[in-house]
């Protein structure tokens, strides 16, 4: 351990240790949620700021209030304790007491994606047996389209919440807001027996393929990242501001950042959807000292036109997933940031890993019980022995991340017992255990141990990983490097099937910079062949308006991967870099054949 280290460990350890102390899990019998911590708050800072929203503000005594204005009124519409509602909203005000309402008399809500219409909003209320609906208004017309096979009455089990000073968009839904002004504000009694082991929240998995499933979420895992997040991640105090601009029907915004703020009395300004261009000035003008994010705003902003002046902000530290190393070092220099907090961990995983150590470059490290094992990413399995057993890999080599199960690390798991069932992994390294499938391949990396533990670094979803001309290619760390190329803003990298030829060779759609009209396949050949290794060079180019992307910044990648180069399916120009050639020509009809009848060369 070097000098550098033994500072860190010493700066770090009084907060590692009252962390390690205050993160010593209890029994799931315990009485504590999320709901009972904005009481707390509202009797200790009720004066002060707890959320600011397009123009309004609201202290912790009034957000509190009206939190128990839902819970009081909800309680009278017939929901008890073990209920589900589903809840699809914006962010707002309303939004984040309406989560504290429910949790505070033990009813669970299933946070669904506004971006969905039809048949997955139509999967996501009803996976959840949820009793009742509570929409926003922006969402009526969607739900307008499917409420009739949804099985909820019109008139009693929707509930709409219009904006402010609004009339209701709907005539089959009750309004919320005129509903719950007229219950009281005084504390439910149920809070005080709501407890750690109870389901708090349902949060779907965001996949770009596939019908969303709902992982489990209790207020156990809830108050543990958020304590941990304000604790050792940010640091917070009842003095510091939240920037939030990430959708709170994500574990990332609502665990991480308004999380951080419920257990510490932070105040948080709310963001409806993020801006790339609105960024420093709100962070400015409201005085935020902490941010929340996801790796993908980051590389938004950072692809914005730099100012002199970007590092003279308020902005103290930030906490969220997802920042590669490519973005890493210049984002936090150009902003200012002392510390970032980068953390890796699933909505329905075990097992998370936190940088508390304020390291560069790494998601940090992780006390839970955590294997990487060889993964054969061409058959899509993993490795086993002649024993039957899982082959740990190399110190710094990828390798499939796996949780282990335990009373202290309890895989909560879906709604869907077989969808539960798949991500574990049994007899994994000795008989009768049990791990949690992470589906994500990571590395330890050589920044020294803290307290005994490695440092890990994210390298690539599991399905993103290809195999071409006998080696793995990481579908991130090729983006990281074309990224770099002067005209690209933004690229998404994919393997595609090629006939007559083993593995999947690499694709890349990218979006241009603004200003950049045509693409400039001389100069991105020979920056990718000096750049990446001849394997991992994309053999096909497709240059798009935009990238497609999640609600959550994830960028989308199923229709790509089926579209491939067949250029008769779409109309975004294609350059390929077929056997023979120096560089990326452009693919027309004729190159086309030549690849479909496996006759290019490959």
């Amino acid at each position: 351990m070097g000098i550098r280290d033994v500072v860190s460990v010493l700066s770090e350890l009084p907060t590692l240790l009252k962390l390690k102390k205050g993160m010593v899990p209890r029994p799931a019998s315990v009485a504590d949620c999320f709901g009972a911590r904005v009481e707390a708050n509202a009797a200790q800072w009720g004066s002060r700021p707890a959320i600011h929203f397009e123009g309004d503000e609201v202290t912790w005594s009034e957000f509190n209030a009206l939190a128990n204005q839902y819970a009081n009124y909800l309680k009278a519409q017939g929901l008890v304790r073990g209920d589900t509602v589903s809840v699809i909203m914006e962010n707002r005000i309303e939004f984040l007491a309406l989560l504290v309402g429910v949790n505070k008399i033990g009813v669970t809500a299933g946070l669904i994606n506004t971006n969905l219409t039809g048949k997955p909003l139509m999967h996501c209320i009803t996976v959840t047996h949820s009793k009742k609906c509570i929409f926003g208004s922006e969402i009526s017309g969607a739900l307008s389209e499917i409420k009739d096979e949804l099985g909820l009455d019109e008139g009693e089990d929707y509930f709409e919440v219009p904006e402010r000073g609004e009339e209701p968009a709907t005539n089959w839904a009750k309004n919320l807001a005129e509903g719950a002004s007229q219950a009281p504000v005084d504390n439910p009694s149920e809070t005080g027996a709501t407890t750690l082991g109870e389901t708090a929240l349902y949060i779907f998995t965001s996949g770009t393929t596939g019908l969303p499933k709902a992982a489990v979420l209790s207020n156990r895992r809830y108050l543990t990242s958020a304590d941990m997040a304000a604790k050792a991640g940010f640091k917070c105090t009842e003095q510091d501001r939240m920037y939030i601009c990430l959708p709170l029907y994500h574990g990332t915004g609502l665990m991480v950042g308004a999380g951080a703020a419920m257990v510490s009395g932070a105040s948080m300004f709310v963001r409806r959807k993020f801006s790339a261009s609105n960024f420093l000035r709100e962070i400015r003008e409201q005085q935020c000292t902490l941010l929340v994010y996801i790796g993908e705003l980051c590389r938004y902003l950072a692809n914005t036109e730099a100012l002199k002046d970007d590092h003279k902000n308020p902005l103290r530290a930030m906490m969220g997933n997802g920042l590669r190393p490519d973005v890493w070092m210049d984002f936090k220099q150009r902003f200012g940031i002392e510390r970032i907090a980068e953390f890796y961990g699933a909505s329905e995983g075990n097992v998370a890993f936190a940088n508390l150590m304020n390291r560069d470059c790494t998601v940090g490290m992780t006390s839970a019980e955590v294997a990487l094992v060889q993964y054969d990413v061409d058959n899509d399995e993993i490795v086993r022995n002649e024993d039957g057993y899982c082959v740990p890999v190399a110190e710094g080599e990828p390798g499939l991340l796996l949780g282990k199960i335990t009373e202290d690390t309890v895989f909560e798991g879906y709604t869907d017992p077989e969808a539960t069932e798949k991500k574990v992994i049994r007899d994994a390294l000795e008989g009768g255990d049990a791990w949690f499938n992470s589906g994500d391949l990571m590395r330890t990396v050589d920044v020294g141990y803290t307290l005994g533990y490695p440092h890990y670094q994210f390298v690539d979803r599991v399905g993103d990983t290809f195999r071409w001309k006998s080696e793995n290619v990481s579908t991130n760390e090729v983006g990281e490097i074309i990224n770099g190329f002067p005209d690209v803003k933004f690229c998404n990298i994919y393997g595609v099937e090629i006939p007559g030829a083993d593995g999947r060779a690499g694709m890349a759609a990218v979006t241009l910079n603004e200003g950049v009209d045509q693409f400039d396949a001389a100069g991105f050949s020979e920056f990718v062949q000096k750049q990446l290794p001849a394997y991992a060079v994309p053999l096909f180019v497709r240059i798009q308006p935009d990238i497609d992307v999640t609600g959550t910044f994830k960028m989308v990648k199923g229709e790509l991967r089926k579209q491939a180069y067949d250029i008769k399916q779409f109309d975004d120009p294609v350059f390929a870099m077929l056997p023979g050639s120096q560089g990326y020509q452009q693919f027309d009809e004729s190159s086309l054949e030549l690849v479909e009848t496996g006759n290019a060369g490959f």
